[in-house]
């Protein structure tokens, strides 16, 4: 039976650790309060932070996610909690019976700082300009440094289920400019899930992996085309002034490598997602 621990199990990771139990894995779950994890996924109690092996660490493991996610864009949380948290976890495993056979450390597509509209793929240069960005190419060094195969999975930004703030900012009433274009990137949550998933199994099958893959659907489009769709699926319109969305820079992302790989997205562009999410009963 395959043996992995994800650590910092929060919504994405319970997805991924559901999905591998169906499929007959042993799955570990880490984080500091493991109440929530569901029946089949065996907690570990503990916070990445802290340097203290848990106890409930197993002998063996054949695979690690490490995927927490800090809840607010505070740099010394973010140097703690992905780099120094990652460090943690990868010295936790030096006493195991061996190495895992692969590690995926989940990132972000805001590691990049192309604004511009430029199309952006794995081999894009990654200069970010935040101290939160930073942060995380520092933790991707940690990960692609370990001392066993490990792929960076960089992913955008996450919609789906219980991540409807864009839908609730458009019912309120928001303001987005069509010109220039602000080009916005994202994926479903199930996708995320079956993405982190499909490599996992393309690792058990000793195919070898990519260091790196973009996180993102098929359709990079402007803010405004996606603001625009909403507001006429909720019958509403774009306000001419007021408040925006508050998102920043602009670049098309691109999942080709993450779809040669034999991956494809369940939701292919925003439509399909939010569409699901707008259904009555959803």
């Amino acid at each position: 039976m395959k043996q992995v621990v994800i650590a910092g199990c929060g919504d994405i990771g319970t997805g991924l650790g559901l999905r591998l139990r169906q499929r007959g894995w042993r799955v570990f779950g880490l984080r500091r309060d493991t109440s929530a994890l569901p029946e089949g996924i065996e907690p570990i109690t503990a916070d990445l932070t802290c340097a203290d092996k848990p106890a409930q660490w197993p002998d063996k493991v054949d695979y690690l996610v490490y995927c927490p996610a800090a809840g607010n864009r505070d740099a010394q949380l973010y140097q703690r909690l992905y780099v120094q948290g990652l460090e943690h976890v990868l010295g936790w495993l030096q006493g195991g019976r061996r190495l895992p056979g692969h590690l995926l450390q989940v990132s972000s597509t805001g590691v990049y700082a192309q604004s511009e509209g430029e199309w952006v793929t794995e081999n894009s240069p990654a200069l970010p300009e935040s101290e939160t960005g930073k942060v995380l190419l520092q933790a991707e060094d940690v990960a692609l440094r370990c001392g066993f195969p490990a792929s960076v999975v960089r992913l955008a930004g996450i919609y789906g289920p219980g991540r409807n703030r864009l839908i609730e900012q458009v019912r309120g009433g928001l303001c987005v400019p069509a010109e220039p274009p602000q080009y916005t990137n994202r994926i479903h949550r199930d996708d995320a899930v079956g993405l982190l998933e499909h490599l996992l199994l393309e690792a058990d099958k000793d195919e070898l992996l990519a260091p790196c893959y973009l996180g993102v659907d098929d359709e990079p489009v402007s803010m405004h085309e996606v603001a625009s769709w909403l507001a006429e699926q909720l019958g509403t319109q774009l306000l001419t002034d007021g408040p925006t969305s508050g998102r920043l820079g602009s670049k098309r992302c691109s999942n080709a490598l993450a779809r040669e790989s034999g991956w494809a997205p369940r939701y292919p562009s925003f439509r399909e997602g939010y569409g699901e999410m707008l259904r009555p009963g959803s």
